[in-house]
């Protein structure tokens, strides 16, 4: 049966570092669909109800924080549920309690129908830690990590060691996305400087990896009505020398860039589908993803896998989507009804 949009919640905001970038997914959604109603969840909880034009009207989503006009509605997400019965949520919120399974776990709870993957999938993807686990016992190429927690001056001695190792170095949260937090450290000046800015911020449970040569493929993977899990075009990264695909890079288009579909050979194009394909389905992820990893001269080798990808404008799924002819409300029609 085909559900209707009216229906619909778009829930976006959140407390993690990428609640700006959900502002912007919401925003895009609703200018496709909007007979669904907004609900945004503010840095303290509550759910406040906001009109279309309110969210229009907000300027530079990226860098500029999103303040409701009004009070919350509800004072939290497990209270909203009463207010969601017969409705189906279209989470557009990214990071923490986006993708991490908090979300998912109270609405399967309370019986609420919700887009994207289940609570327990989402736990296993956002942990990169876990899912490098699982794609070793699956046979899919990964690149070696050491883990950190707190930077102690011992962890931060290792990590110092592992970098002398390979000379070159990235450090990135193990559960977080939209590159935040991300450095790629080419020398002992900027691997100081990593440790100094981490310690200021008080950030902490990092991995560290080998920077990998090669280009930054990401590919989507959807459900779709017929049954069929099918991967969407790629995307390729390109960095301009001297910069990195950090969160200025990523949504300011500051010194990036971004093709789509990747100019790349259809075997190279068929292995990176492939193995967007593979994660999705070990993961145990529904609805659609997207999956980043790195091509090299041996085939790909899988970074991560984001359950909730961003869906502004500029994001890669609404990009692969155009590719195909498509946009967000004929993809979101299918995923409501799933």
């Amino acid at each position: 049966m085909k559900k209707n949009f009216s229906d619909c919640v778009i829930l976006f905001g959140g407390n993690s570092e990428e609640r700006r970038v959900s502002v912007g997914s919401a925003q895009n959604l609703s200018s496709q669909i909007p007979e669904a109603k907004l609900w945004f969840l503010s840095r303290e909880g509550n759910i406040h109800e906001i009109n279309g034009p309110e969210l229009a009207a907000h300027k530079n989503p990226f860098m500029v924080e999103f303040v409701p006009l009004n009070g919350p509605h509800y004072f939290s997400v497990k209270e909203s549920v009463e207010g969601l019965k017969g409705k189906t949520v279209i989470i557009a919120l990214h990071g923490t309690e986006g993708e991490d399974g908090t979300l998912q776990k109270i609405f399967e709870d309370a019986h609420i129908a919700f887009t994207g993957t289940g609570s327990h999938a989402s736990a296993l993807s956002f942990d990169k830690v876990e899912t490098k686990n699982i794609a070793r016992k699956n046979h899919i190429p990964v690149v070696e990590e050491m883990t950190v927690g707190v930077f102690t001056s011992e962890e931060c001695s290792r990590i110092e060691a592992f970098f002398n190792q390979h000379k070159k170095i990235v450090l990135k949260p193990s559960a977080n996305g939209s590159s935040v937090g991300l450095f790629i450290i080419s020398t002992i000046q900027e691997l100081k400087d990593a440790f100094k800015t981490i310690k200021e911020k008080n950030l902490s449970h990092y991995l560290a990896e080998p920077f990998i040569t090669g280009r930054e493929i990401t590919v989507g993977i959807r459900h779709k009505a017929n049954g069929d899990i099918s991967p969407l075009p790629c995307s390729e990264v390109r960095v301009i020398q001297g910069r990195q695909f950090d969160y200025e890079g990523k949504y300011l288009g500051s010194g990036v860039e971004e093709l789509t579909p990747a100019p790349i050979s259809e075997d190279e194009t068929k292995k990176c589908q492939d193995i967007a394909l593979r994660v999705h389905k070990m993961m145990g992820c529904k609805g659609y993803s997207r999956t980043d990893m790195i091509l090299t001269h041996d085939g790909p080798i899988l970074l991560e896998i984001n359950t909730l990808p961003g869906l502004s404008r500029a994001s890669f799924i609404p990009q692969q989507l155009r590719v195909l002819g498509e946009d967000l409300r004929t993809f979101f029609q299918e995923q409501i009804n799933l």
